[in-house]
């Protein structure tokens, strides 16, 4: 019962943080459960059942604020799907000792993209409201995005959103809201694929439902923090957690050991410890600008 408790609480952090950045939810998720030994691909069949049902419930919300642009979920969704379901399928063939550190090593890559894209990257700032790429833009990113989600466990988000929001032509909210939502036919084709390919055997209903409630809990509330949250710092929170998790796994794999595992896990801990304060200095910089800027404003017109 604890086990299950623990799991639901990371659902529900997870779905926090993936409602409010667009990306998250797999990758955390997926990156604990291979911690408690789960192979992988139980792990990322386990985390794309329950996105199921999280990525309906943060859908909901995230069209009850206005924050989704159709035309753009089913354009970028529907050929995620496609690779979901090809990625699924590729995962299911690997063998555990295979599989375990190709996708730890993607966990962590994708945590590291995470971490310094939000530190040195900040999110471009747009207000269109309705997305202006095309097909020829979102087939191809809806592919890539949809088969490293499901060979990693997660990686819709850190792979749709950031390139969404890189191209700096779509409000962000909408960016998230959009991706969220179209994540739930992604996560449909994977779970497809994962039960194609392994059947029932081996996924833990439990697990499941946890992960399922604590996301449905949070769905609602991501979705309301999405434009009040600080982005970057919660961003490059998140990526270095995620590289910290994956860490030993990848280490394990490469043959580190000793003093020279333990000398990486202090320098990765130093890194995102410099990169958080960075970060949240230059948070508050910005706030102070903006401030001052709004100050000046008044006198600026009484002067006229």
């Amino acid at each position: 019962m604890r086990r299950l408790l623990l799991l639901g609480v990371v659902g529900l952090l997870a779905q926090l943080v993936d409602g409010a950045l667009g990306m998250g939810y797999g990758v955390t998720s997926s990156s604990l459960l291979l911690m408690v030994g789960l192979s992988p691909a139980l792990a990322s069949a386990s985390v794309h059942l329950a996105e199921v049902g999280t990525n309906i419930a943060s859908g909901a919300s995230h069209w009850r604020l206005g924050n989704v642009d159709w035309k753009l979920v089913g354009r970028l969704g529907v050929p995620g799907a496609i690779g979901a379901f090809a990625g699924a399928t590729f995962l299911s063939k690997l063998s555990t000792e295979a599989a375990t550190p190709v996708m730890a090593v993607l966990l962590g890559g994708l945590g590291v993209y995470i971490l310094f894209r939000f530190a040195f990257r900040a999110p471009a700032q747009a207000h269109n409201r309705r997305s202006p790429h095309g097909s020829r833009f979102l087939v191809p990113l809806g592919l890539v995005g949809g088969f490293v989600d499901a060979t990693g466990g997660g990686g819709w988000g850190p792979v749709a959103t950031t390139t969404l929001l890189s191209a700096g032509k779509t409000a962000p909210r909408t960016v998230v809201g959009s991706v969220d939502t179209s994540e739930f036919m992604v996560s449909t084709a994977a779970s497809v694929g994962f039960l194609v390919a392994l059947g029932t055997a081996g996924i833990d209903l439990g697990i499941v439902l946890a992960l399922l409630l604590g996301g449905i809990i949070a769905a609602p509330i991501a979705a309301w923090l999405v434009s009040r949250l600080p982005a970057q710092v919660l961003g490059v929170g998140v990526g270095g957690l995620i590289v910290l998790t994956n860490l030993r796994t990848v280490l394990a794999s490469a043959g580190v050991t000793g003093a020279a595992s333990v000398v990486a896990y202090a320098l990765t801990i130093a890194v995102w410890a410099a990169l958080v304060a960075w970060t949240v200095v230059q948070h508050r910089r910005q706030r102070a600008t903006e401030h001052a800027a709004a100050d000046d404003v008044p006198a600026e017109v009484e002067r006229v």
